[in-house]
Formats: C-alpha cells, sequence, structure tokens
C-alpha cells in the first residue's frame, strides 16, 4: 500500500494579496498592500513597523474589527470579507482573545467579572462562568485578587486579568495590541514571560509592538513598512533598530 501524505495543517491565519484603502475625500490611502502570510497554530509572531506603517490596519484586519479592500484574510479558514457586522462580532468572541495597552478593564468591576465578561456573549453559555473566570485567573497567577477592582490592583496584574479574560472563551489565538506599552520594564518583562509561557502551552498569539526588545520575546517577526510586508523572519538574533 502506497503511504499517503498528511494533510496540510490549516493555517490559523492566512493573508492571500491583502490591501486596505482608505478615502479620505478626494484621497485614497492605501494603508495595506498586497500582504501575504500564513501564520499556524503555536507560533508566537510579532508584527512590527513605525507610525504609519499599517501595522496597526493589520492587526484590524487580523482581529476581525475591519475587512480587507481586495485580497483576503481567512480567519481558521473563513474569509472575513464575506461575513456581515454579526457574524464578525460571533467569529472575534469565539476565535478571538484581545489584549490591550491599555487593559480596557471595567473600573467598578471585580477581576473575576471582568473576566466573565466575554462569557455574557458566549454560545452555548458555560453551565458555570464562574468557575471558568476562576480557573484563567489562577493560571495567570491571580487567584488571590479576583474580588480586586481595577484600582486595587498594579498595572501589572490588570494586564493579567486582561489575559485571563483573553483566555476565557478558549480562543484560536490571542492578539496584543502594545500589552507592555503602560508597563515599566520589569513588569513588561513578566508579562511577555505570561505570554511565553502560554505559547508553550500551545496557544497562537500574535503581538503588535513598535519595540525590539518586545518583538525579540516572539519567535517569528512580520514588518510591515509602508503598507508592504517587507520582512518575515525568525527573531533568533534580532539586533537592527526598529526603524531600518
Amino acid at each position: 500500500m502506497t503511504a499517503q501524505a498528511a494533510p496540510a495543517r490549516q493555517p490559523v491565519v492566512a493573508a492571500c494579496n491583502l490591501a486596505k484603502t482608505y478615502q479620505l475625500g478626494e484621497q485614497a490611502v492605501h494603508a495595506l498592500r498586497d500582504v501575504s502570510f500564513e501564520i499556524h497554530a503555536g507560533e508566537f509572531v510579532a508584527i512590527m513597523g513605525p507610525s504609519g506603517s499599517g501595522k496597526s490596519t493589520l492587526m484590524n484586519l487580523i482581529g476581525a474589527l475591519d475587512v480587507p479592500t481586495s485580497g483576503q484574510l481567512f480567519i481558521n479558514g473563513i474569509d472575513i470579507g464575506t461575513l456581515d457586522r454579526d457574524a464578525l462580532a460571533v467569529l472575534r468572541n469565539r476565535t478571538i482573545g484581545f489584549v490591550f495597552q491599555q487593559f480596557n478593564l471595567l473600573a467598578r468591576t471585580s477581576a473575576l467579572d471582568n473576566v466573565k465578561l466575554p462569557l455574557t456573549y458566549a454560545h452555548p453559555r458555560p453551565a458555570d462562568p464562574d468557575a471558568l473566570a476562576r480557573l484563567r485567573l489562577a493560571e495567570v497567577g491571580l487567584e488571590q485578587r479576583m474580588d480586586h477592582v481595577p484600582s486595587q490592583l498594579s498595572g501589572g496584574q490588570q494586564q493579567r486579568v486582561a489575559i485571563a479574560r483573553a483566555l476565557v472563551n478558549a480562543p484560536s489565538l490571542i492578539l496584543a495590541d502594545e500589552p507592555t506599552g503602560a508597563l515599566d520594564s520589569a513588569t513588561s518583562e513578566e508579562i511577555l514571560q505570561l505570554f511565553g509561557r502560554l505559547n508553550s502551552a500551545g496557544m497562537t498569539v500574535i503581538m503588535v509592538t513598535h519595540e525590539l526588545d518586545v518583538a525579540a520575546h516572539a519567535k517569528r517577526l512580520l514588518r510591515v513598512r509602508d503598507g508592504h510586508l517587507v520582512e518575515d523572519r525568525a527573531t533568533h538574533g534580532l539586533v537592527e533598530d526598529v526603524s531600518t
């Protein structure tokens, strides 16, 4: 019997000739031009580029917050350009865990209830949301802080709550936008180590940053400039300046 090749793995994210153009009056702004790449399950990828490079636009597309002008972007095999607003919202809730620079926690709400929030929109809703939220908080080392509101937590602890919230729906990928931008260097290192541990456990992590030392914690670098993908390589030995 002839051996059969194993089927190719479906990428978590696949961009094919991706382009995004914004119309500002009579002027067309080409934020992304002909971008193609694949990100597979278990990768830890950093997206870098200077202001105006297109990295934020790319993040919005990967996060299903926007759709491309042309080309295609697939999330778990689904072409986001074919989805309406409601379907995009369902895809985000089921597939993507978001981590933001400013944490985006509800100020008067406990860590536990902040983490539970995405479960409100989950279908089907878990039988015991409290237990699931407690599990995620324990995974990020906050089992003793579940009843604290954000003002009672340090910046690093608030970001851990945000990471637990991103994990609560068991997403296919974590999308982190400048996740250490509001933290000091020591706390930033703790958060990046946490992302590393999540990745080592199998989570796909995509991190948008403009900081070279932050990107170096990822295993792969996508560099964007003037709307083009100009570099795609492993981060080992990454030493050149971010502006190059």
